[in-house]
């Protein structure tokens, strides 16, 4: 009984909701956002999905592709919608970019493959511009290069201040964005294949606390983006960790600050949805397993609140998940940890709320074995943890769904009006009947 009666308040619910969206007609593919959702063709869009930071590295060679065609045929499989992967490769092996504005063809044909692919068995895209760390060179490789040039910078973070490099970067994103696919003939910021750009994976700034630099620079970066392409959706990569613009928050953070703040950051014109991560065991290392659940469920009520009410744009959880090499790890224990994090998202979804999606770190094919850091995923190893994954795949497409249905059902009725209408003006004076 409390089955039928849940489903008969989501659906009158939903009835209330879809005039909000049958405005929304667009059928060209791109993922677009209204409100505090994303919207594709017309439709709600939910992003149950995953995170392959490794995709271009193993396209780049022909020999390796099949890896990257068996990760997203069983992605796909399992209902996954969205794939997040790094568009950088700077300086040291194999790079993307071996020097400012100096590219590797074969890196970027292996990057031309990973999106043709993803188009191939529907899924979505989300490229990252640069990492903040030092793998696959990072701000860290930026800065070097500015040095190696006469420029004098003293830390790593003065990639977000440095002209020179700022330069060098809006450099990458220019050649990223115009970039020919060899595979599908389509430019870059043509492609509806992708669903959003990011400036950077997990930005930080730890020489200013006060989110000033952070700040001026995600929204020069955003400003040059949109003047490139206004096709796309943008984020700023965020962890979701809260500054100074809402001091009564910050006691949620973990106890540590670098620099960025999840409000201010996300108001920047030009950024269209927001992001958090969730890493309860490298985040809250004190705790034990409930504790970390615990922080867990109130880090996501506040950024799923947040995204609603204060910054009115979507959020996605954009990379989530727990470590096999977790003292007393389990299975079950990060099935836990899946099941509250794609609660949370269903719970706001199904009643119209701001949380879009998640996206678990990280899914790799069989054989990949050396690309383990204890959080991947293989879903044809993983049994319990890809069952939950396909059920959350098919309640975000069930209420999809429901909305594409009441949708028609408004087009029919403007529709059947709009004929009414005109058979009561072409009619008008006569005399009907006898």
């Amino acid at each position: 009984m409390k089955k039928h009666f849940a489903c008969a308040f989501l659906l009158i619910f939903l009835l209330q909701q879809v005039c909000l969206f049958v405005q929304v007609e667009a059928g060209d593919g791109f993922i677009r956002t209204r409100g505090i959702h994303f919207m594709l063709n017309g439709d709600p869009f939910y992003a149950n999905g995953f995170n392959a930071y490794w995709l271009m590295y193993i396209a780049a060679d022909p020999s390796q592709r099949s890896k990257v065609t068996d990760a997203f045929r069983e992605a796909s499989s399992h209902g996954l919608t969205v794939a997040r992967t790094w568009a950088f490769s700077d300086g040291g092996y194999r790079p993307l970019q071996y020097a400012p504005g100096s590219y590797n063809e074969d890196m970027f044909k292996g990057l031309d493959f990973v999106i043709s692919e993803a188009r191939r068995y529907g899924i979505k895209v989300i490229l990252s511009f640069a990492n903040n760390y030092e793998s696959f060179g990072g701000k860290k490789q930026y800065v070097n290069w500015a040095r190696s040039h006469g420029q004098y910078l003293n830390s790593d973070d003065d990639f977000f201040r440095n002209s020179v490099v700022k330069g060098y970067y809006k450099n990458h994103i220019m050649t990223v964005l115009n970039r020919y696919n060899r595979f599908s003939g389509v430019v870059y910021k043509n492609d509806p294949t992708i669903m959003a750009w990011e400036l950077m994976n997990e930005p930080r700034c730890t020489s200013d606390h006060s989110g000033t630099t952070i700040q001026a620079w995600a929204t020069e970066m955003a400003s040059y983006v949109k003047s490139i392409d206004r096709n796309h959706l943008l984020e700023v990569g965020l962890e979701g960790f809260y500054g100074q613009t809402t001091p009564q928050r910050r006691n949620l953070n973990p106890n540590f600050d670098i620099g960025t703040d999840f409000i201010a950051n996300n108001r920047i014109p030009g950024i269209d949805f927001a992001t958090a991560h969730a890493y309860p065991d490298q985040w809250v290392t004190n705790s034990n397993d409930q504790g970390q659940l615990s922080f867990l469920n109130n880090w996501l009520d506040s950024h799923i609140q947040d995204a609603q009410y204060i910054l009115r744009k979507p959020l996605l959880i954009t990379e989530f998940g727990k470590s096999s090499k977790d003292s007393g790890f389990s299975s079950y224990q990060r099935d836990l940890l899946y099941n509250t994090v794609y609660y949370k998202i269903y719970s706001s979804a199904k009643r119209g709320g701001a949380a879009a999606g998640g996206l678990f770190w990280q899914l790799l094919s069989e054989g990949m074995n050396s690309f383990g850091d204890g959080y991947e995923i293989i879903l044809s190893q993983n049994p319990s943890t890809a069952n939950l994954i396909a059920q959350q795949s098919h309640k975000l497409y069930q209420i999809r769904k429901i909305f594409a249905r009441m949708r028609n059902v408004q087009r029919w009725k403007r529709a059947k009006a709009a004929r009414r209408g005109g058979w009561t003006d072409r009619n008008k004076g006569k005399r009907i009947g006898n």
